[in-house]
């Protein structure tokens, strides 16, 4: 594993840490009815803020500085986290993590695209890329549940923190230093009004899984509607915007970035929330919990590795990888009620591998739908629309719960899941139908990095 492929590994396995931990954890740190939900949600919060952000400082100032300086920083608020005694502290670490998170992520997806040329080599680069999003995934919780069982739950933020460090020091020696041929001045206004009209939007579905008649949760939703608006407005009448809004017109950016969003509502959302169904409707423990649903994630971590070996272009991947999810959430619409192991397992199977075929494509269109110069900013775009989409998940699905029940509302959330999967999947098939060329040989235009 290079450190490139390193970074996905390192930030989602640190972004599923406390999955399968909440209970020890919210009891340690005196949680109260809300601490758990920010316990889990903070990380997506700073990833969903600062990704888009980051992807264009990486192309301005420099891929690799970066990096560097994201993963440093995620090293520091894992020892915070590690320390934390209270709720606040340790949800401020996680935000401070995501938004580091969000640096390595744009910054080192943006370096495989400058170092593959187009076609099979950034094919098969990107299909590792993403195969390593899968393999964190995995580690993740059976990790951070071993050693909360042999030491303490606080062990594992001691670990990734000093896997950063590590990783930090190698990519500052043996990295190259690349950013765009063409950088742009700071577009202050709109790296401030998407920021908090990001920060605005994921506070409002965070804090509406507790109520959605609270009144912060109707503040949250007006500044971040107000925020988002005077974003677009800013971003028109600049010269070199944060986000050429022009993009939004290629079917390619629409393709990655949808696609993204929907993949973060149903399968990182979606499947986020399962171990505490598994626990709260069957009593698994959480180790249980978590080597079942690394049935899932070790799927889709296999399964680009395996792809890279078929020819199949990222875009066929895309509908192909959505169909399988699909098909495979079939088998578990009966996880709540009672459960049959066979079944569940036969679906997690199926929907790790659609997962691994959709993480690769993804991973592969967010650098190949935007000019080459623009490579980080691309990959800040999707994955911003990533995370985005996993907190609407997430709150949609403890919402339904909430509401109708453990049994009915996971039910609901997984038909919806289907329904929206399927959709997207026609989408892009009818956009593969109604283009000659695979959309990774579709370069487009820009100057050369």
């Amino acid at each position: 594993m290079n450190q490139l492929n390193a970074v996905p590994f390192l930030v989602l396995a640190t972004y599923t840490l406390p999955m399968v931990t909440l209970a020890d954890t919210a009891r340690d740190l005196g949680a109260g009815p809300t601490g758990p939900v920010w316990i889990l949600s903070s990380i997506a919060l700073g990833l969903s803020a600062l990704l888009l952000v980051a992807g264009g400082l990486a192309d301005d100032y420099g891929r690799k500085r970066t990096l560097v300086i994201g993963t440093c920083v995620l090293a520091v608020a894992g020892v915070v986290a590690a320390v934390a005694t209270s709720v606040p502290v340790f949800a401020g670490a996680r935000l401070v993590q995501g938004g580091a998170g969000a640096a390595m992520l744009a910054a080192s997806l943006g370096i495989v695209g400058h170092t593959h040329p187009a076609g099979r080599p950034r094919l098969r680069a990107t299909a590792a890329y993403g195969a390593m999003m899968g393999l964190g995934t995995t580690v993740g919780p059976l990790l951070s549940g071993m050693l909360a069982l042999a030491w303490s739950w606080r062990t594992v933020y001691w670990l990734t923190a000093a896997l950063a460090l590590v990783l930090a020091i190698v990519s500052a020696l043996t990295l190259k230093e690349s950013r765009s041929a063409e950088p742009r001045r700071l577009d202050l206004p709109g790296v401030v009004l998407l920021t908090s009209g990001v920060a605005a939007l994921v506070t409002g579905v965070t804090e509406g899984r507790q109520g959605w008649t609270r009144p912060v949760v109707a503040i949250a939703f007006v500044a971040a509607a107000l925020l988002l608006v005077a974003f677009v407005v800013a971003e028109r009448r600049r010269r070199e915007p944060l986000l050429d809004l022009d993009l939004f017109r290629r079917p390619q950016f629409l393709i990655s970035t949808g696609g993204a969003m929907i993949v973060g509502a149903t399968v990182v959302g979606v499947l986020g929330f399962m171990p505490s169904v598994l626990q709260s409707a069957h009593g698994m423990t959480p180790m249980g919990s978590a080597l079942l649903l690394a049935i899932w994630s070790g799927l889709s971590f296999l399964t680009p590795l395996l792809a890279g070996r078929v020819r199949l272009g990222a875009g066929s991947r895309l509908p192909l990888g959505l169909l399988l999810s699909a098909a495979g959430y079939a088998g578990l619409l009966g996880v709540a009620g009672h459960l049959s192991l066979p079944l569940t397992v036969a679906g997690l199977l199926v929907s790790g591998v659609g997962s691994g075929l959709v993480n690769s494509s993804l991973a592969h269109l967010a650098i190949e739908s935007v000019p080459p110069h623009r490579v980080s900013m691309g990959s800040g775009a999707s994955n911003t629309a990533r995370y985005v989409g996993s907190s609407l998940g997430a709150a949609a699905m403890a919402t339904l719960v909430g509401t109708l029940g453990l049994q009915t509302g996971v039910l609901v959330t997984l038909i919806a899941s289907i329904v929206l999967k399927l959709a997207a999947a026609g989408a892009v098939q009818a956009h593969l139908l109604a283009v000659p060329a695979p959309l990774h040989r579709a370069p487009l235009p820009g100057p050369r990095v």
